[in-house]
């Protein structure tokens, strides 16, 4: 016996021959139950992934997580690859850390931020003239360590030209970088359109700052002498293991410095909080 090479056509073995109009049809059926089966996997998937985003945005907020996540890298194009030139007025590893406040304060508040990150405008507006008073008034020194993150996420050069344009005012004088540093947050543009990635527009704001506009000033931004500098912050915070801006710790013990409904607690709240911190670690 022969084999039927052609089941579609059982009355003539051997020989190809034209499905019949049922067996099309089972064949049409087949087929649109294979792309629903497939669709419906698919779908599986994107509402897992979907599911999992939105779990991570519940617990972020239910949290009280208010940062930047930062990602490293060089922080954007605007590093000059000239000679590495170091602001007065640092101290660490190639003068990466810009201190406020008595250097030789009992207790160290350290703060880890980028010029670009809204959250941390939003810490600033809300408790920065307290944090700067408990500085003035001896309650501890201020470290900062500024990073440009933003850069990389957001694309542009805004959180690189910040920060070597605050070198420029360090240079001057801590008060000057302190002064700048609270302009550029009371002028903070949206993050996502890079208004500090302009050297005018930072020299305008540069003028809010009394005293601090000079020729010799104009002249180091113009030429970005503190631009390597600036590289090298955002080097050393890369490195340092702190993955999201606004970080505040106080003698090494972290603050949280936002309630469950991630805004920033209060000026009230803020001098509580340090000072219990104190208190506990004496």
């Amino acid at each position: 016996m022969s084999e039927n090479t052609n089941p579609s056509n059982p009355s003539n073995p051997g020989k190809p021959g034209k499905p019949t109009k049922r067996e099309v049809r089972a064949s049409a059926r087949e087929r649109i139950a294979q792309e629903r089966a497939r669709e419906q996997r698919a779908q599986g998937r994107r509402r897992k992934v979907t599911i999992g985003v939105a779990a991570v945005a519940v617990i972020a907020v239910a949290a009280g997580i208010a940062v930047a996540v930062g990602s490293s890298g060089s922080g954007g194009k605007s590093a000059a690859s000239g000679p590495l030139v170091v602001p007065a007025n640092t101290t660490g590893p190639n003068g990466t850390v810009i201190v406020y406040g008595n250097p030789n304060a009992k207790h160290t508040l350290d703060v880890w931020e980028d010029f670009r990150c809204p959250i941390c405008d939003k810490l600033e507006k809300a408790d920065g003239p307290t944090i700067q008073q408990l500085a003035d008034n001896g309650t501890y020194k201020i470290q900062y360590h500024m990073a440009t993150f933003l850069d990389n996420n957001l694309g542009g050069t805004g959180s690189m030209d910040a920060l070597q344009v605050a070198g420029a005012a360090l240079n001057e004088s801590p008060a000057k970088f302190k002064a700048f540093h609270d302009v550029l947050y009371a002028n903070q543009p949206e993050e996502t359109t890079d208004g500090f990635g302009n050297l005018n527009t930072l020299l305008d704001l540069a003028k809010k700052v009394p005293g601090l506009v000079t020729p010799t000033f104009t002249k180091d931004v113009q030429d970005r002498v503190y631009a390597p500098w600036a590289q090298k912050v955002s080097d050393a915070f890369n490195a340092s293991g702190v993955t999201g801006t606004p970080t505040l710790k106080l003698d090494g013990t972290s603050l949280n410095v936002f309630d469950s409904q991630g805004n920033a607690i209060t000026p009230a709240q803020y001098t509580a909080l340090v000072q219990q911190t104190i208190a506990s670690g004496k």
